[in-house]
């Protein structure tokens, strides 16, 4: 770390390919450098960052600029524990954080700043848990359908049996009624069981499939919801199932519409993120797409559920949606992960943009 940050490409490659998050800023405390992980960590691209100041790239994250202004003032090394930093986007992360002013006979004339994301390993253990729930939860109900499916069948043979017998048109209604509410519960469970097929993968563009689902939303709200854009253009294409993936987030932006009661405003955004863990596995290049939307929130109560079919918090809603979503992005290695505040909630959907071995 106290290496000269020169051009030198042997220095630049080390500091390029370690996991902690390095920036370099001046005396005006505007960027000069900008790792990866701190690209991962702030959800800022270098191009974007550099040349441009910490306030701007952290608005009110005042305790880490004081830091700077303390380490560049007095020349001294600095460390802070467990720092909460507010990024561009409203999200926030926890940091243990050290500054290290670098000069060269006389002021400093940069500091280096050193990030350690302390909830990192929450969001991992947490990714963890949404896993395992996902998975348990589909076991759960493959047997629970099972147990369903027979005799449901069982009973819509025996009321078509029963319906050829019968020569009044009267009483046949009767057995219509059965067969059909029969054929709406099988309908109810395959739906609950989620997507039965595998991925049929293609070389897709991200924007191109947000843009259709985009409309697709503005259409059925009757434009009365607001659905802006905020792209990072630079994103390749990457194969993935498009309808599998329309379908999942057509599913999140339906629900918030919903719960936004048709007015109101949803904000779709893409990043990529380098070197990033989902689950145990840690990809070279991963997708985030959030999807914020400026509704009254989710219940708390109902926060750690509501990946789990049958569970809503809209009276006319099933309850199948988020869950259908987060087993079709389960299927393409990603995972939909959640936040909700009064005002604010957002759904980030994680998918690797390399092939899966």
């Amino acid at each position: 770390m106290n290496a000269q940050l020169t051009p030198m490409s042997r220095e630049k490659t080390i500091l390029d390919n370690i996991t902690t998050a390095i920036l370099v800023v001046d005396p005006e405390l505007r960027v000069e450098y900008m790792n990866p992980a701190a690209e991962m960590l702030l959800a800022q691209s270098a191009g974007h960052a550099t040349g441009h100041s910490l306030p701007e790239l952290m608005p009110a994250s005042g305790a880490l600029l004081d830091r700077v202004r303390e380490a560049l003032d007095e020349n001294r090394t600095y460390t802070e524990r467990e720092l909460v930093l507010t990024l561009h986007q409203g999200s926030e992360v926890t940091v243990d954080c050290t500054l290290s002013p670098r000069q060269d006979g006389g002021p400093p004339a940069q500091v280096l700043i050193e990030l350690i994301q302390v909830d990192r390993h929450l969001r991992i253990s947490r990714e963890e848990n949404l896993l395992e729930q996902s998975q348990a939860m589909r076991q759960l109900v493959r047997g629970l359908a099972h147990e369903i499916k027979n005799p449901l069948g069982g009973l819509r043979g025996a009321a078509q049996l029963l319906e050829r017998e019968l020569e009044s048109e009267e009483l046949k209604e009767y057995t219509r009624i059965i067969i059909g509410e029969a054929d709406r519960l099988r309908a109810l469970v395959n739906r609950m069981l989620g997507p039965h097929n595998l991925p049929q993968k293609r070389l897709s563009n991200i924007h191109q499939i947000l843009e259709h689902v985009r409309s697709l939303v503005i259409a059925e709200s009757h434009r009365e919801i607001e659905v802006e854009r905020d792209y990072d253009p630079s994103i390749p294409d990457f194969d993935v199932d498009p309808e599998m993936l329309i379908q999942a987030i057509l599913n999140i932006m339906r629900n918030a519409a919903r719960a936004m009661e048709g007015h109101g405003t949803i904000r779709l955004r893409t990043r990529t993120l380098r070197q990033f863990t989902i689950g145990q596995r840690r990809h070279r290049l991963v997708l985030r797409l959030d999807v914020e939307d400026n509704g009254p929130g989710i219940p708390p109560e109902l926060m750690e559920t509501i990946f789990y079919p049958m569970v809503t918090g809209q009276a006319e809603g099933t309850g199948l949606g988020l869950s259908i979503s987060q087993s079709l992005i389960n299927l393409h290695g990603g995972l939909i992960e959640c936040e909700s505040t009064p005002g604010r909630t957002m759904f980030t959907v994680l998918l690797p943009l390399e092939p899966l071995e």
